[in-house]
């Protein structure tokens, strides 16, 4: 009876710290439904007069879909133009040649990575306990957030045109 009592107990516990909500940059789907953000309505499907099909080719296009992505950019109202284009455009010559004055690193995304990780290990409070904790993403970087409507009311104050913002 004792242990069953105990057993309960650390189950409920162990459910008390999970909070039950996900964080808003987990973007995974926990239902068994379609995502809405993977289906796209496309052409008609076209019969082909010769019914072989032909070699797969990475990154090729689709024949009924052939630009999806500079159908993606005219829909947000860009220049669907910029997709082929190829390299850097002209327009933003000047900030890549910024950016990279000091040289650039080709592996960056695998070190902040290892960093962030890193960074959010030293930051829990039980780095052995971690494997059971929920996302502390938030908490971790609590100290390096910035109040939105702070800085909007300082830009305000300085005189800067600000758009509108939502209300707190």
């Amino acid at each position: 009876m004792r242990k069953a009592i105990l057993a309960i107990l650390a189950v409920a516990a162990l459910t008390a710290c999970s909070t039950g909500k996900r964080s808003l940059h987990d973007m995974r789907s926990t239902t068994g439904g379609p995502d809405e953000f993977t289906v796209m309505p496309v052409g008609p499907l076209d019969i082909p007069a010769d019914l072989s099909l032909p070699t797969p080719t990475p990154g090729g296009t689709n024949r009924v879909d052939p630009t999806p992505k500079a159908n993606a950019i005219a829909a947000l109202g860009g220049n669907p133009a910029v997709v082929n284009a190829g390299g850097v455009p002209v327009a933003d010559s000047a900030l890549v040649a910024a950016a990279s004055r000091n040289g650039t690193q080709s592996d960056i995304r695998a070190v902040l990575a290892a960093e962030d990780a890193q960074f959010r290990k030293s930051r829990s409070r039980f780095g052995w306990f971690a494997a059971l904790q929920s996302d502390r993403y938030f908490k971790a970087y609590a100290r390096s957030a910035l109040d939105a409507y702070a800085e909007l009311q300082r830009f305000r104050d300085l005189g800067v045109e600000t758009p509108t913002a939502p209300p707190q």
